[in-house]
């Protein structure tokens, strides 16, 4: 057995600590999601990520550094060519991404696209511009729940999403014409990272919520990952949340999907309650979907005080032959200009009960360190073109 019976990879999504140093090339400067949050909120309460040392990677102006946080620290850069979910999840597990998705921010999606999705699902697509989600449900909800039209938009990020009311669009005939345009959006000029069914509810504009039957259909990865040999060599590989549709099922052994964030951290606790051998990943999107994306500052606040209170049952439920990682795949400043994802160093907090030592480690090139970490941990090899060291000897 490695050093470490069971690994807990927590991914707080789009929690950014800083620009990159390329970051002007994305059109992101000065832009730190976690420090102007506490720049933008009044109170500010995270007493278990103080204690791991979260504070001590970016200042906050409610939390102090602690001289002798627990465990391991440090400030992780993106190695790859992008800024959104699938990139740095990707990365996380090995994958260096050189050349980005494709986005459809500016215009929507080109007039041959939208004709062959019309032809192929029978629906007439009305939208197919970049918004909010919530926002082209309040403006086109009603027409499509009284025409039988079909909502498609993007967003800042490589995705193509479609809108469906469970009670009038009918959930199953949402996911066939995701398919659909999954298959379509697999050709190379159309190519984005994910197409994602967009669930909800409601008879009129104001009354309108989505649904947690979202669906999200990406790529495969463009190569073996961390997540792969593990699970070949018989380890458990357990996700939670999106990491299941991040990775399209490869190397997965178990899912379960979340309702929310904190959903999510309950999902969590309860594995860590369960006796497994290997790595439990897990992701929680509400911190980029509900409040990045949305530009709410004191939301996302109040997000991460509640994953806090679950962090501290999580600290005193892991075993001692328990390591966590707690780290981030992008930023989402809530205080920068637009709605898109951010070009951000993120945390990376390495914990267990049987550390003797603790401290800053040097900043990281890659988040890869993660997935490079957890391989060497349980004695297997990283696949052939991946990226990434092992932080294990640091971790006494």
């Amino acid at each position: 057995m490695g050093k470490y019976k069971r690994i807990f990879v927590i991914v707080i999504d789009s929690l950014g600590i800083g620009q990159m140093p390329d970051g002007e090339k994305f059109g992101d400067i000065g832009v730190n999601t976690l420090g102007h949050i506490s720049e933008a909120v009044d109170s500010f309460r995270i007493p278990n990520l103080q204690r791991l040392g979260l504070a001590n990677l970016t200042p906050l102006k409610q939390v102090e550094a602690l001289e002798s946080p627990l465990g391991y620290q440090a400030v992780v850069r993106e190695a790859s060519n992008g800024k959104d979910t699938m990139t740095g999840h990707w990365e996380m597990m090995g994958i260096e991404t050189k050349t980005p998705f494709q986005t459809f921010t500016d215009h929507g999606f080109p007039q041959e696209l939208i004709t062959e999705l019309e032809r192929r699902t029978g629906h007439k697509i009305i939208g197919n511009k970049s918004a909010s989600g919530t926002a082209i449900i309040d403006e086109l909800g009603e027409e499509e729940i009284a025409t039988g039209h079909m909502i498609v938009y993007t967003s800042a990020d490589s995705v193509l999403q479609i809108c469906g009311n469970e009670e009038t669009f009918d959930l199953q005939e949402l996911y066939r014409c995701c398919e659909i345009a999954r298959e379509l959006t697999l050709r190379e000029e159309w190519r984005v990272g994910r197409v994602i069914a967009r669930p909800y509810i409601g008879k009129k504009k104001g009354e309108f919520e989505r649904t947690s039957n979202r669906h999200d259909y990406a790529l495969k990865p463009s190569g073996a990952t961390a997540l792969n040999v593990l699970k070949d060599s018989g380890f458990d590989v357990i996700s939670v949340g999106k990491i299941v549709d991040i990775f399209d099922g490869e190397g997965i052994t178990q899912a379960h999907k979340s309702k929310s964030s904190v959903h999510g951290m309950e999902q969590t606790l309860e594995l860590a309650q369960k006796d497994f051998h290997g790595l439990c990943f897990v992701n929680l999107v509400d911190f980029d979907a509900k409040w990045g994306h949305r530009r709410n500052p004191e939301g996302y606040r109040d997000e991460l005080e509640k994953f806090d209170e679950k962090l501290g049952l999580l600290l005193e439920t892991l075993w001692e032959e328990d390591l966590l990682m707690i780290s981030a795949d992008h930023g989402t400043d809530p205080t920068y200009t637009g709605t898109d994802h951010t070009r951000e160093k993120v945390p990376l907090l390495a914990y267990s009960k049987s550390m003797k030592g603790s401290g800053r480690l040097p900043e990281q090139e890659t988040f890869a360190v993660i997935g490079a970490t957890a391989a060497e941990n349980f004695g297997v090899s990283m696949p052939k073109n991946t990226i990434g060291t092992s932080l294990l000897h640091f971790l006494k």
